[in-house]
């Protein structure tokens, strides 16, 4: 049975900084990239990084420069690095991980951006 389990989510002020992890447990980690995604309140869940299986990485214009997405494929965890935030990040984050068969998703972990 695949798993997948954010963590690292919560309050923060703007320009701050937090750092989310998504552990999987179930599938061979290192062979399927891994995506995240979010959706902020009353809107469409949209992809923002993806690291592919040779670290390769790919990011929506929104995030791009602040946002770092990485693996650790030992830890069988995938990581984003968000910096300098904005209250439009705002969002319940969710990680993905796309196999052959199927797309496994996390639970999602709430991020608020708010003085």
């Amino acid at each position: 049975q695949v798993h997948l389990v954010e963590s690292g989510g919560g309050l923060v002020q703007p320009g701050g900084s937090l750092t989310l992890s998504c552990v999987v447990s179930g599938t061979e980690f290192s062979r399927y990239a891994m995506h995240w995604y979010r959706q902020p309140p009353g809107k469409r869940r949209e992809v923002i990084a993806v690291v592919a299986v040779d670290g390769d990485t790919t990011y929506a214009s929104s995030v791009e420069g602040r946002f770092t997405i990485a693996r650790d494929n030992a830890k069988n965890t995938a990581y984003l690095h968000m910096n300098n935030l904005k209250p439009e990040d705002t969002a319940v984050y969710y990680c993905m991980q796309r196999t052959y068969s199927n797309d496994y998703w996390g639970q999602g972990t709430q991020v608020t951006v708010s003085s």
